[in-house]
C-alpha cells in the first residue's frame, strides 16, 4: 500500500520524505489556508520534494469551472491530480478530465455507490473519508472493504485512497483490506513508528551496552 502525507506544511513534507516512505501528497483549501501561503507556489514547492501524485483541489461547484481550474493546475506539473468533490457536477468534470488526459482525485466520498460512480467516470484516485464516516456513527472500514471489492470485481482502474485517517490503526486496517493508498496527517505517520516495547527495548540495549563497556 502506498502512503501519502496529507498536509500543505513544507517542513512536514520534507521530514516525511527523508524517511523514504512517502509516495504522494494530498492538499485541500483548508490545509493551504492553514499555512497562509500562496496556493500555486505551495503546490510547485511540493512537486520539487515528492515525485508522485500531488492533489490540488478545484473550488468551483460546476463542472465547467472545475475543468477550467484543473486544466491550469495540470499545466503546473505532470504529477498534479485535480481534486473534485463527489457530486454530479464533480463526476461530470471527471468524465471531461478523462477525455483530456488529466488525472483526478474524487474527494468527499462517503458511500460505495459514490465509489462506483467515480470509478465509472474514470477517476484516477477515489478518496473515502473514513474518519468522518466513523464520526457519523457508520462503519467506515466496512465501506473501504466494499470499495476495494467493487474495483476488483470489475477490474476498474481507479485506486482507493483512504482519507480522513485519524490514527495508525486506520492505516493498518486499510492495508489489510487491500486499499491502494492511505493519506495521513504528519502526526499519524509519526505515531506509526512508536511502540512502548520499542522504547523499552532501546533503553535496555543502551543499559546493557554501558555495562559491557565497563
Amino acid at each position: 500500500m502506498k502512503l501519502f502525507i496529507d498536509t500543505a506544511n513544507l517542513e512536514e513534507i520534507k521530514t516525511a520524505v527523508s524517511w523514504g516512505i512517502i509516495d504522494g501528497v494530498t492538499t485541500n483549501p483548508t490545509l493551504i489556508a492553514k499555512e497562509g501561503k500562496d496556493f500555486k507556489k505551495t503546490v510547485l514547492e511540493i512537486t520539487k520534494m515528492v515525485d508522485g501524485p500531488i492533489s490540488a483541489e478545484a473550488v468551483s461547484l460546476d463542472a465547467e469551472g472545475m475543468v477550467k481550474e484543473g486544466k491550469e493546475f495540470a499545466q503546473w506539473h505532470k504529477n498534479i491530480h485535480v481534486k473534485v468533490p463527489c457530486t454530479s457536477e464533480g463526476i461530470r468534470a471527471v468524465t471531461m478530465f478523462k477525455k483530456l488526459g488529466i488525472k483526478t482525485n474524487v474527494t468527499l466520498v462517503f458511500s460505495t455507490n459514490q465509489v462506483l460512480l467515480a470509478a465509472k467516470a474514470g477517476a484516477t484516485l477515489i478518496s473515502p473519508f473514513v474518519g468522518r464516516l466513523i464520526d457519523a456513527g457508520e462503519a467506515g472500514m466496512n465501506m473501504i472493504a466494499e470499495a476495494v471489492q467493487v474495483i476488483e470485481n470489475y477490474n476498474l482502474t481507479s485506486q482507493i485512497l483512504v482519507a480522513s485517517v485519524r490514527d495508525p490503526r486506520m492505516v493498518t486496517d486499510a492495508a489489510l483490506l487491500g486499499a491502494h493508498i492511505a493519506t495521513c496527517p504528519f502526526k499519524v505517520l509519526e505515531a506509526m513508528f512508536k511502540h512502548p516495547l520499542t522504547d523499552v527495548g532501546i533503553k535496555k540495549f543502551l543499559q546493557d551496552w554501558e555495562k559491557a563497556k565497563k
